[in-house]
């Protein structure tokens, strides 16, 4: 055989490389990598993906998304209208199962101003026509929210009479809208209520609203009284229905940011408080109005305060509501306190025990109103101290007043800046000094005055708010200390003995006697505002003037006072 030629090897070499190459990877070679899901990059653990894991190749049949199968939510109405009555010792709540709401919620401790006295209904049923129900819910949609509303709810149990502790559950469901509000009643005035709401099997957040006003509907100006209130970051704020609501637009509802401890609605002595049980809530608020014939039959309007708590995000919502009465006692037994309901002002550290120290004489006076004269005296002759070192040394100072002016006639000509004032300071301590006066037992003469204030300001606090004196009677005319005088006897008379009071008082011979008979007509020019306070507040200011009356008097005659023909004989 012939030699090969170069370019003959040269061709076999390379056909037997290929051929080992295919041979030696078909049977020796790595397997292939696994697929990639789409989107997915090499070397990144998904979140929730454990590494090292890898999930199965899915086949070319699954890769391929199924469409979604439409949740099928079941249609659930009932057929007539229905009223559930649950009663307990202290109130009788009466519910719709149109809409699953509040119609009715009386307390039956507490009465309305109506001959023969009902019990107080805290739902005002001709603002609740045209504005909502209380436990009406609030959706973000205003479609499915009046759907939800006005919708027919089937009710567990059956039964329409129940009684404390109760539970019910309304549930209703139109096909697309599913809602079930669950209501569990205790004996006393604390309940709870759980809202859940879906929208074909999604579920939405679903706010519990109070609307259609609030409280006693007696009482002056009612509506405007009622506020709403929220506690956030342990400090209560409460909004006026003038505050309520987008700026400019009261109806607008308003969230406010963030979630809050507890919100409610309120009046001067009655409070619905919604609390989370475990779960944040958000409250949302505003102002409605409520068309009615007014004077004459003309269209009228009176705002109306709204609120709504709800979830901070979709799903369930549960929360303890408190309905009942401000009461002290019973506020700070809540789990969280609702003590600060009871707004005592700035002086509620001394508030707080005037208003245990009057219902601890209220079990051995029964009448209110003879509580406040007592406790009113007790609080006179303990401040009477006080008083008689601030007569002693205004009578130190009018001792001295001929010559006090006449140092002031002499440098008023100069102004504050001018260095002669100087020499005035110097003859008036020249002065002190001659009569052995103690110039800052002068200054600290006015502090008793000024420790008295906070007790009269903050009995007048406890006056204005407690609810014990809410249609307590004292005596003849006067059936409801929280109320105004129906004929105006005590306002009257509390200005009679406030202008006695200015006559009594001390004056200073150097006072200008212009001034001096402006200041003694000050209570009468008053008296308009007098009128406007409730019988209690005026039976107390009453009842201090005649104190200060009588202690005036003692004191003017153990050691009175330079006379005003003695003042004008010494300046002479």
């Amino acid at each position: 055989m012939s030699e090969m030629s170069e370019q003959s090897r040269g061709v076999i070499f390379v056909v037997l490389v290929v051929a080992i190459t295919f041979l030696w990877m078909h049977f020796y070679g790595p397997p292939p990598p696994q697929p990639q899901k789409p989107g997915q990059t090499a070397g990144v653990t998904l979140p929730g993906q454990n590494a090292g894991s890898l999930p199965p190749v899915p086949s070319q049949a699954s890769a391929i998304a199924a469409p979604a199968k439409p949740v099928v939510v079941p249609v659930v109405q009932a057929s007539a209208d229905k009223i559930i009555a649950v009663d307990s010792t202290w109130y009788r709540v009466e519910l719709s199962n149109r809409g699953g709401v509040v119609r009715s919620w009386k307390l039956n401790k507490f009465f309305d101003d109506q001959n023969p006295p009902r019990p107080l209904d805290l739902v005002n049923s001709a603002s609740a026509q045209e504005l909502g129900w209380p436990f009406s819910l609030m959706l973000s949609d205003p479609q499915l929210e009046a759907e939800a509303n006005s919708a027919l709810y089937t009710v567990t149990p059956e039964s329409v009479n129940l009684n404390a502790p109760a539970e019910i559950t309304f549930h209703w469901s139109d096909g697309h809208l599913d809602v079930t509000k669950k209501l569990s009643f205790r004996q006393d005035y604390r309940m709870s209520i759980e809202v859940s709401a879906s929208l074909d099997g999604r579920p939405i957040a679903a706010a519990v609203a109070w609307r259609g006003g609030f409280g006693d509907r007696a009482v002056r100006n009612a509506s405007q009284l009622v506020g709403v209130f929220y506690k956030q970051a342990d400090k209560l704020n409460v909004l006026q229905y003038k505050k309520l609501g987008v700026s400019g637009n009261q109806i607008q509802p308003f969230q406010q940011p963030d979630s809050v401890q507890f919100a409610g609605i309120e009046d001067q002595f009655f409070a619905a408080a919604f609390i989370p049980d475990g779960s944040d809530i958000s409250l949302s608020q505003w102002t409605q109005y409520h068309h009615f014939a007014g004077t004459d039959n003309q269209p009228a309007v009176e705002p109306e305060a709204e609120m709504a708590v709800g979830p901070v995000n979709p799903g369930p919502v549960r929360m303890s509501v408190f309905v009942g009465p401000k009461d002290l006692g019973l506020l700070t037994k809540q789990q969280p306190s609702l003590e600060q309901l009871i707004n005592f002002g700035w002086f509620g550290v001394i508030a707080k025990p005037l208003l245990f120290a009057l219902q601890w004489l209220h079990r051995y006076i029964t009448n209110w109103g003879w509580s406040i004269v007592v406790l009113t005296l007790a609080i006179n002759l303990a401040l009477f101290p006080l008083k008689m070192k601030s007569w002693r040394s205004m009578q130190q100072m009018q001792k001295i007043a001929p010559e006090m002016r006449a140092i002031n006639d002499r440098y008023k000509k100069y102004s504050m800046t001018d260095p002669r004032r100087k020499k005035m300071q110097e003859e008036t301590m020249e002065l002190y000094a001659k009569h052995g006066i103690n110039p800052m037992a002068q200054m600290s003469g006015c502090l008793p005055m000024l420790v008295q204030m906070p007790f009269l300001y903050a009995f007048y606090r406890v006056l204005s708010g407690a609810i014990e004196l809410r249609h307590a009677p004292w005596v003849l005319w006067i059936h409801d200390l929280s109320a105004k005088d129906p004929y105006y006897i005590l306002p009257i008379a509390m200005a009679v003995t406030s202008y006695l009071m200015t006559k009594t008082m001390p004056q200073s011979p150097a006072v200008d006697p212009a001034q001096q008979k402006l200041m003694s007509l000050m209570p009468l020019m008053l008296i308009f505002i007098f009128f406007q306070l409730s019988s209690g507040l005026n039976l107390y200011y009453f009842t201090s003037n005649v104190v200060g009356v009588g202690q005036q008097y003692y004191l003017s005659r153990t050691q009175p006072l330079p006379s005003r023909s003695k003042f004008k004989k010494n300046k002479e």
